[in-house]
């Protein structure tokens, strides 16, 4: 490759980095195959847990099996109902990375039936704010509103967090490990807030996933539930097993203040 060439990969890799990131921000990261392999050299950290997204007896094993986690973000909404339906229909859970503001506050019955039904619980901050330029009291206060909001319709507090835009820093790091919080980015995006096509959120989901990967997709737009069906078959089809983030990352659990990305 000539210098040019590699000036190009090099800057298409900064990008890259930067619109996952944000302006630059930099922090250390654990993939779900990293954090599994060192739960299993390191007893201390193996979970015994048999509860939601645990790692219990006879469940999946996704250091052999081939996993894939599946997420939705901004929710619950009135399409929310339509997607557990399809979800209990073919025995998947999945994570949803909840917002406060006009969903868990407008939808409890929801947010209960996502933890009736065996989903795993999420945090994606009250109102969507961008935690990197927002002040720490508000960070606190963005990500403790909901912790609260779920515990009092739950009875448990979400173990995970995804900063808006996948934007976070050490600072956001700090503040969510003192709430006990780990973060989730994710590898696999149908960007189905440009686009109401279900078939082409179909499309870039499946073109993108690999074993280990964390999709993301939103259960409020409109184009997005329809496509999951046929998400759910072809992933099937191709061998996967459709999880949530915490049994991807079993045996381990997932440490707060920590950035988990595929």
């Amino acid at each position: 490759m000539g210098r040019i060439g590699r000036i190009s990969g090099l800057l298409a890799a900064i990008s890259l980095t930067l619109g996952l990131s944000g302006c630059g921000a930099q922090y250390d990261t654990t993939s779900p195959r990293s954090a599994r392999e060192h739960a299993t050299a390191d007893a201390k950290h193996v979970s015994l847990d048999t509860s939601e997204g645990g790692a219990g007896a006879g469940a999946v094993d996704c250091a052999k099996a081939k996993c894939v986690a599946l997420t939705f973000d901004a929710g619950p909404s009135e399409n929310t109902p339509r997607l557990l339906d399809i979800l209990k229909r073919e025995h998947v859970h999945a994570s949803f990375f909840m917002l406060g503001k006009n969903h868990i506050e407008k939808h409890p019955d929801l947010v209960r039936r996502i933890a009736d039904e065996g989903h795993e619980l999420a945090n994606h901050t009250w109102s969507h704010k961008i935690l990197t330029k927002t002040d720490s009291d508000e960070v606190r206060s963005q990500l403790s509103r909901v912790q609260d909001a779920v515990e009092k319709l739950t009875g448990r507090k979400p173990l995970l967090m995804r900063p808006p835009q996948g934007r976070t820093d050490e600072r956001v790091s700090k503040i969510s490990k003192e709430l006990g919080l780990a973060q989730v980015l994710w590898s696999v995006t149908a960007k189905d807030y440009r686009t109401t096509d279900s078939a082409l959120i179909k499309k870039r989901v499946l073109e993108q996933t690999d074993r280990d990967g964390i999709i993301l997709l939103h259960d409020i737009y409109r184009g997005t539930v329809p496509a999951v069906p046929g998400i759910l078959a072809e992933l099937k089809k191709r061998g996967y097993t459709v999880v949530t983030v915490s049994r991807l990352l079993a045996p381990a659990t997932a440490e707060p203040g920590k950035v988990y990305r595929p």
